[in-house]
């Protein structure tokens, strides 16, 4: 009886996302094939203004909080130095939260961790991978490893996003 109530669960939670057009979240992450965000779109590395070196480790971010403009077009440089598997995924503390759920009910079923979206790119031990991201508005958010118990862990830091200048 629990895989069924897994997979309801699964379901339930992707309901969301699929009306967003993630379709499970899983492929690549680049260059607009994605819906935009609130706090902005995908962007093609080749229209950042900017370049910032993220270290994964294990539940640790360096840095651990990063500050941008609005209208700015960043390349997300991500390398993981840890022994685990480790996303930097972009949000607020509410997407993060479903995000998570959606993680634990995923990793409830046998299903792998690693997947990205436009606002995640996963990355495995010693890898290294990119984001791009054009942000919208002024605002804090949050980046984070939403795989079960790394959020918890600390390992999220925070974004501002000033207002453009």
């Amino acid at each position: 009886m629990r895989a069924p109530i897994s997979c309801a669960l699964l379901c339930v939670l992707s309901l969301p996302a699929l009306a967003a057009g993630d379709h499970g979240g899983h492929g690549s992450h680049a260059h607009g094939e994605q819906a935009a965000s609130s706090f902005g779109q995908p962007a093609a590395a080749g229209q950042a203004t900017r370049t910032v070196e993220v270290v994964l480790g294990d539940m640790y971010y360096r840095p651990d909080s990063l500050e941008v403009q609005a209208g700015e077009t960043v390349r997300f440089v991500l390398k993981n130095e840890g022994k685990l598997p480790h996303e930097f995924s972009l949000g607020d503390a509410a997407s993060h939260a479903e995000h998570q759920q959606q993680m634990l009910a995923m990793q409830q079923m046998g299903h792998g961790m690693l997947h990205e979206d436009a606002t995640t790119a996963s990355v495995a031990p010693g890898e290294r991978a990119e984001l791009t991201w054009t942000f919208a508005e002024a605002g804090t958010l949050q980046f984070a490893c939403n795989i079960p118990g790394h959020y918890q862990a600390g390992m999220v830091g925070e974004l501002r996003v000033k207002p453009k200048s």
